[in-house]
């Protein structure tokens, strides 16, 4: 069972994330057999970026251990996350980002999460089964719905990927009008593969 997991950092939390960097680390390492994607979205482009959350989408049992996963989590217990999403998630591409073809590096990579209403299934203008992924997937790092605990209900969207630009980045899940309309919000943040270099 997927889940797509993003703590977003407090402000000012940079010295303390910093600090617990190492602890952060080898408590994902004890994930690494579930982990499909991880990595820390920055402020923006440029040498004084600060990280401003962390992406985890992992492959764990249950809600339970999810939530266990989220909370457990060593930046979590000293309080340099404002808020966690926490969210099922199926990982339409099959793969892990160590599967993406481009690699750890080059080029600039994105999160862009479109945040939708909540339908369930046969309801609204949306239903399950998934969106479909854009046909070009030569820059999809990761991408799937996000879903409510037991599946069955659409709350949107999450992708990683590697573009030119934020637009470019957020083209992914609006590039057409039908898909556009499905969310209520859509964000992108500048993120970065994660892990030990």
């Amino acid at each position: 069972m997927e889940f797509f997991c993003y703590h977003r950092d407090r402000a000012d939390s940079q010295a303390l994330r910093d600090e617990l960097l190492e602890d952060h680390w080898s408590y994902m390492d004890g994930y690494a057999k579930e982990m499909i994607a991880r990595g820390p979205t920055l402020s923006g482009p440029g040498e004084d970026d600060v990280a401003t959350g962390s992406v985890h989408i992992v492959d764990l049992p249950d809600a339970r251990a999810a939530r266990a996963f989220a909370f457990d989590e060593p930046g979590y217990q000293a309080g340099v996350y404002r808020d966690v999403m926490l969210r099922r998630w199926r990982n339409l591409l099959g793969r892990t980002m160590w599967d993406f073809p481009g690699g750890r590096t080059g080029g600039t990579r994105y999160l862009v999460l479109g945040l939708g209403e909540g339908r369930e299934a046969g309801t609204g203008t949306f239903e399950l089964p998934d969106p479909v992924p854009p046909t070009e997937r030569d820059e999809l790092i990761a991408y799937g719905p996000l879903l409510s605990d037991d599946g069955r209900t659409w709350l949107g969207t999450a992708a990683l990927v590697r573009a030119p630009d934020p637009d470019a980045a957020r083209a992914v899940l609006t590039a057409d009008r039908h898909a556009a309309d499905r969310y209520a919000e859509v964000e992108v943040h500048l993120w970065q593969f994660g892990g030990r270099q």
